[in-house]
């Protein structure tokens, strides 16, 4: 069946698919209340479940706009026991399938909601775009740089809604911290702070582990090269091995940078990049930084961001939040629904508190069919992870370093030299052994970021795509 087939299809079994479902038993005691009448009931595919894709499967099957009729899982015991779990919710068992493309052909499927690994991310959501399918895609939205761009070039060329699970943009608390800071409240605001303080232990040693039977070990990997799993657990550890995560700051971190870069008011990426860390305190099967710090130059104003995955204090009341410095006073977000605003001397002036839902708001940008009216449109988690992309490069291309050596290779500035001290305080208070540590220091690489690409540096723009295991080929530009 041809793509233009498919999306005439969806658009002419809206109606179909509603009075067919209309004379289901759907029990709606466990069900939330919304403002559309069920008969608009949309039908969605969750691929991914066994962890956030769990809340996505909850908060669908418990609305009487949705209906949740698959679900995709390489893992069969996963996915049978979420399809146990709705079913209990809506009163419906939809349907279980291991391979996403199953559900793609089916055109009375209209949304496809997403929280599999990073690394496919990207392959769902084009896939499902290309089908015709409106998508809710997990942050980060892309694996690498180049998938976000060409995510951002499928929701346009087929005209799908797409939303990225930054859920911190609908939070009543955020929203309003961000347009108290855009008032110039607190003046001028040059500088913000992300930081993902969020202690990770040992995941373990690397070998070779056999994968769970349940799992078609394939699709699990798609897109990534072929190798054996080499980590004692295969779900969720992932976040730490390059070929599938990112990392903290792609994994947590994503949210927080995300509300810098939208406090700060900036639309695209940086000029430069700059990274330092290592996974310190343990030695596992882990790859990525546990601890890091990334400097994004924007000319007038910085954006710095933390990751500390060993036991850390605050700072300014914050672990996993965010602070913006203004040259009046600053504000705080310490949570997803609170922060403050503080002038100079700490006085506090006033504060920020209350959530919000994030699939209601995908919800109503698909029945409007405006993309204006998603709080975090596709592009904005493009901009947001490639922002955490960019500075996981700096830190691949990094050398050790001497951590005594540190100081004489940043920059003199106050804030810079700070910053570091408080690095290297927090390995101190972890009684790492200082005077043998070493430290990768990645370099500063420059960026133009409207072509999205690194400037005289192309070990750094290999980095920005990957090689793609067929046939879970994300399309190249201009070929979604």
């Amino acid at each position: 069946m041809s793509r233009l087939t498919r999306r005439q299809l969806l658009e002419n079994s809206l109606i179909a698919a509603t009075a067919a479902l209309a004379g289901r038993a759907v029990p709606t005691a466990a069900r939330a209340v919304e403002n559309t009448s069920p008969n608009e009931r949309l039908n969605v595919a969750v691929v991914g479940v066994r962890g956030q894709g769990r809340s996505h499967l909850h908060a669908y099957a418990r609305r009487r706009d949705t209906l949740v009729t698959y679900v995709c899982d390489a893992d069969a015991e996963v996915g049978q026991s979420r399809a146990d779990e709705v079913e209990k919710i809506q009163g419906f068992r939809p349907r279980f399938v291991q391979d996403v493309r199953e559900l793609l052909d089916d055109a009375e499927v209209h949304l496809v909601s997403t929280a599999t690994p990073n690394h496919w991310h990207a392959l769902v959501s084009i896939w499902a775009m290309q089908a015709g399918k409106d998508v809710y895609v997990e942050k980060p939205c892309s694996h690498n740089v180049s998938e976000g761009r060409r995510m951002v070039e499928a929701a346009r060329k087929y005209g799908r809604i797409c939303q990225i699970g930054t859920q911190c943009r609908s939070m009543a608390a955020t929203r309003a911290a961000i347009e108290y800071v855009h008032s110039g409240k607190i003046g001028q605001v040059k500088l913000a702070r992300g930081l993902c303080y969020k202690p990770r232990g040992s995941i373990g040693p690397r070998g070779i582990y056999a994968v769970p039977s349940s799992v078609d070990y394939n699709l699990w990997l798609g897109p990534a090269p072929q190798r054996p799993l080499e980590r004692p657990n295969l779900h969720y550890d992932w976040h730490w091995i390059w070929d599938y995560g990112n990392g903290d700051l792609g994994n947590q971190g994503i949210h927080q940078m995300d509300i810098a870069r939208w406090g700060l008011g900036l639309d695209r990426l940086s000029n430069a990049v700059f990274s330092y860390g290592g996974r310190l305190g343990y030695q596992d099967a882990g790859e990525t930084a546990n601890t890091q710090v990334i400097y994004h130059d924007y000319g007038d104003r910085t954006l710095v961001f933390e990751v500390r995955g060993l036991a850390t204090d605050s700072l300014q009341g914050a672990k996993v939040g965010v602070i913006f410095e203004g040259s009046e006073g600053y504000v705080v977000l310490w949570g997803y629904d609170a922060g403050a605003a503080y002038d100079l001397q700490g006085n506090q002036l006033t504060s920020f508190t209350g959530g919000g839902d994030h699939f209601d708001n995908f919800l109503a940008a698909v029945r409007s069919r405006r993309p204006e009216d998603l709080h975090a449109d596709i592009l904005e988690g493009h901009l947001s992870s490639a922002l955490c992309h960019l500075g996981n490069i700096s830190y691949r291309l990094g050398t050790s370093l001497p951590l005594a050596e540190m100081p004489r290779v940043l920059d003199s500035s106050d804030e810079v030299q700070d910053t570091f001290e408080r690095f290297r305080q927090h390995l101190a208070d972890n009684q790492l052994p200082l005077e043998q540590l070493e430290v990768v220091v990645g370099p500063h690489l420059a960026f133009d970021p409207q072509a999205e690409q690194f400037i005289d540096h192309p070990g750094a723009n290999e980095l920005l795509s990957r090689e793609y295991r067929p046939p879970f080929v994300v399309p190249p530009a201009g070929q979604v």
